[in-house]
């Protein structure tokens, strides 16, 4: 146990270490009310009930693990700004709404997304280990499953079996990783059954609020589906922690490739450095950086938007000096099946430059 501030060892301290490493004692153990928190995380009593009367609208959640990666003392630290509630976030900014991407409106059975033609979204479950203040399903937070897990995954597997145009299935959520070892084994092995289905994604963050689930037993468990992909989502150096790349390493060992999808938040990477210090973290623990995505317009989240012009300009100078595997693709996700646009960096080459390269018309 190494958190960076005292909240950890006061509020967990006498707990084993064995515990203290078991994703399951983390899971359970989250906190569930800003009210637990000490007095002295807060800077005033405002702040506190502030963040109270947000986290009655919208849910608190963290692990102890990544509750233990801020600095108790800075409102501004990145890793606080993505897990505790602000006031703002009741705040709804013009434009925002509860589902930017139109993922209802593409439900053809409940829980399965299907916006592209090859490739499929499956929300395994509504719950995550922590409740990122900018995830673009706020609006699933609180929310059961509905139906019986049997009944949900064998509709959307009958789907995608009757869809042979789909060779790709993505498993999202909530995060799939809350599932046991024995319930993904079954879900994985329903979807890989199907033979048009080349490919299964993952998308979770575990390995960067709950590391401790990248166990032998999973990576067993996901080693026997492959080609089985993983995208995670590390916004900041400060979460590449020794046990994140522990994680990222025990899936690469497996043989799972791991790429990254970060969003660009106000305050937390919409900085050059800050933005090419989570590059070239994720360079070291061989995580290939895939996507940054800008925010979507997320009614709850306004506040982590950054301009475009923004996210341009450090994305131009990381292009220009930064090593190629350090970049991943600028995007902008949109509604209506256009799907992911890349957001173009204007090169400054002039005309004369370019010429050596002979007629590029």
């Amino acid at each position: 146990m190494d958190p960076k501030n005292g909240i950890v060892a006061k509020l967990w301290g006498d707990v084993p270490e064995k515990d203290w490493n078991s994703w399951r004692w983390q899971f359970a153990h989250r906190l569930k009310s800003p009210e637990l928190l000490p007095e002295a995380f807060f800077e005033t009593a405002e702040e506190r009930k502030g963040i109270l009367e947000v986290s009655a609208y919208y849910p608190f959640r963290v692990t102890p693990y990544y509750l233990g990666l801020m600095e108790t003392a800075r409102a501004a630290d990145p890793v606080r700004i993505q897990c505790i509630p602000q006031r703002r976030e009741l705040d709804h900014a013009d434009g925002c709404d509860p589902d930017p991407l139109g993922e209802g409106a593409a439900m053809p059975v409940p829980g399965l997304i299907h916006r592209y033609p090859d490739r499929c979204l499956v929300l395994v479950h509504p719950l995550c280990a922590v409740h990122c203040r900018h995830c673009n399903r706020k609006r699933f937070w609180g929310s059961g499953p509905g139906r019986s897990e049997q009944d949900r995954f064998g509709r959307m597997v009958d789907y995608v079996r009757a869809n042979r145009r789909i060779r790709e299935v993505i498993f999202s959520g909530g995060d799939p990783l809350t599932l046991g070892d024995r319930k993904l084994d079954a879900l994985l092995g329903a979807f890989r059954g199907i033979p048009h289905v080349d490919v299964l994604r993952i998308g979770s963050r575990m390995p960067v609020v709950l590391p401790m689930r990248i166990t032998g037993a999973l990576c067993r468990v996901l080693a026997r589906h492959r080609p089985l992909w993983f995208n995670t989502q590390f916004n900041h150096v400060n979460e590449i922690t020794k046990e994140a790349a522990r994680a990222c390493e025990m899936l690469l060992q497996t043989g799972i490739p791991v790429s990254n999808q970060s969003v660009l938040l106000r305050g937390v990477n919409d900085s050059f450095e800050a933005m090419r210090d989570l590059l070239y973290g994720l360079q070291r623990i061989s995580v290939r950086p895939y996507y940054l995505f800008q925010c979507e317009p997320v009614a709850g989240a306004g506040h982590f938007r950054v301009k475009v012009g923004v996210g341009k300009t450090v994305m131009e100078r990381i292009w220009r000096e930064c090593s190629g595997l350090c970049q991943p693709s600028y995007v902008i996700d949109t509604i209506a099946g256009r799907g992911k646009i890349p957001l173009p960096l204007h090169s400054s080459l002039s005309c004369d430059e370019l010429a050596c390269y002979g007629n590029l018309s």
